[in-house]
């Protein structure tokens, strides 16, 4: 495979490439599942680490690594790591930096 691509299964097991993917899934869906599960609220963090769980096995998965309770194991926890990752970007996006009022250089 060329490396035109923007997101690569190699790419998609590290924390960047997990957590910018992770997202923009969160923030394309979490609405639509806020609908659909109405009566079961959902936070936003633990949405995250289910997205996050799901592209880390994904992303295992497609480059050949055997389904074993290890690989399940070690990308669960490593969905922690990447929807925390990834709400630090939906943080930034919010409040970038040198954009509050009370910054130094003002």
């Amino acid at each position: 495979m060329q490396d035109t691509q923007l997101f690569t299964w190699t790419a998609l097991l590290t924390i960047g490439g997990a957590s910018l993917l992770t997202f923009y899934i969160v923030q394309y869906t979490k609405i639509l599942v806020d609908r659909v599960l109405r009566k079961w609220r959902v936070p936003t963090d633990v949405y995250a680490v289910a997205v996050a769980w799901v592209v880390l096995l994904a992303a295992q998965f497609a480059i050949g690594t055997e389904a074993d309770w290890r690989t399940y194991f070690l990308a669960f926890a490593n969905a922690f790591l990447v929807a925390a990752a990834a709400g630090q970007i939906q943080n930034k996006s919010i409040h970038p930096p040198g954009g509050d009022a009370h910054d130094e250089r003002t």
